[in-house]
């Protein structure tokens, strides 16, 4: 498969939308109550390719690609998660999804989900966010976990394109960041890391570091977030985990009314690839709870 083409999943649907400048790809399967589910770095939309091909009953999925990332157009700023949340937000209003909408996020796609929920919280009728740390966490939490970001974000935020476009970088962060029997495949690994070859793709994806670390995290520390989410929230979290520690993700100092965290044993950042079945259950779940 050519990687200028979306990767086969039978039985979806895609389509074009244009929304707030950005031409989004977008990949949907199934009918019912619209899930909106988003990747992060370093995939796209076929992340979720497993509840795209086999929608649960009742749920509509439906699995745009990030601004820049994927097969969607460039956006009109650098990559400001904020500008992203604006952006999606966007989206859902061009597709007249409503506001009985549940939210799934991974990676990036689960730090923007939580921008969406805090802003429009009558959106969304709950949240399943996986592998993502909370926007609560302590700063002294996210002191001793800051090591981890320092092993490839400063890498992606500098030489971000050649690595991505001209070496087998990506290939080998699959491989680490899957563990045990769950390993990513080296097939599923090249169709995503192909995409970051195109280099409009590859600078999204450097942008989107250099923005939070010379942006965001700077006014995270100067004015720490205080809203409070009153959406449900169900965060999933492979507990070998090398990129994001779980204790950033602790229900303890979560602001939030309703907010559960499990622990995912023998499973790393990449859930939704190694434990597909276990993410369709607990969005069933959540489904069903919010009804």
């Amino acid at each position: 498969m050519a990687a200028d083409q979306p990767p086969v999943i039978p039985n979806v649907r895609r389509s074009f939308v244009e929304a707030r400048g950005v031409r989004f790809h977008v990949t949907e399967a199934g009918e019912g109550r619209p899930v909106v589910a988003l990747h992060g770095w370093p995939q796209h939309h076929y992340v979720y390719r497993d509840l795209l091909a086999d929608p649960p009953e009742g749920l509509r999925i439906i699995a745009p690609d990030l601004p820049g990332y994927g097969w969607s157009g460039p956006a009109p700023h650098r990559w400001a998660k904020d500008d992203v949340a604006s952006d999606l937000l966007a989206l859902m209003d061009v597709m007249g999804l409503g506001k009985d909408v549940l939210l799934v996020g991974h990676d990036w796609g689960g730090f923007v989900g939580y921008r969406m929920v805090l802003r429009e919280p009558e959106r969304f009728r709950g949240f399943l966010v996986l592998n993502m740390a909370h926007p609560w966490a302590p700063k002294g939490d996210v002191a001793r976990q800051g090591w981890r970001l320092l092993a490839y974000q400063p890498l992606m935020a500098s030489v971000g394109v050649p690595l991505q476009r001209r070496t087998r970088f990506l290939e080998r962060l699959f491989e680490a960041g899957t563990a045990g029997r769950n390993r990513m495949d080296r097939e599923t690994a090249g169709i995503f890391a192909e995409r970051f070859r195109d280099p409009l793709v590859a600078r999204t994806a450097r942008d989107t570091y250099r923005t939070f670390l010379l942006k965001e995290i700077p006014a995270s520390v100067r004015a720490p977030e205080t809203r409070r989410a009153i959406v449900p929230v169900r965060a999933l979290f492979g507990k070998g985990d090398a990129a994001v520690h779980y204790s950033l993700a602790a229900a303890e100092t979560a602001r939030a009314d309703d907010y559960t965290l499990e622990l995912v044993e023998g499973c790393g950042h990449f859930i939704v690839d190694e434990r597909p079945e276990l993410v369709r259950e607990r969005l069933v779940e959540l489904d069903r709870a919010t009804r």
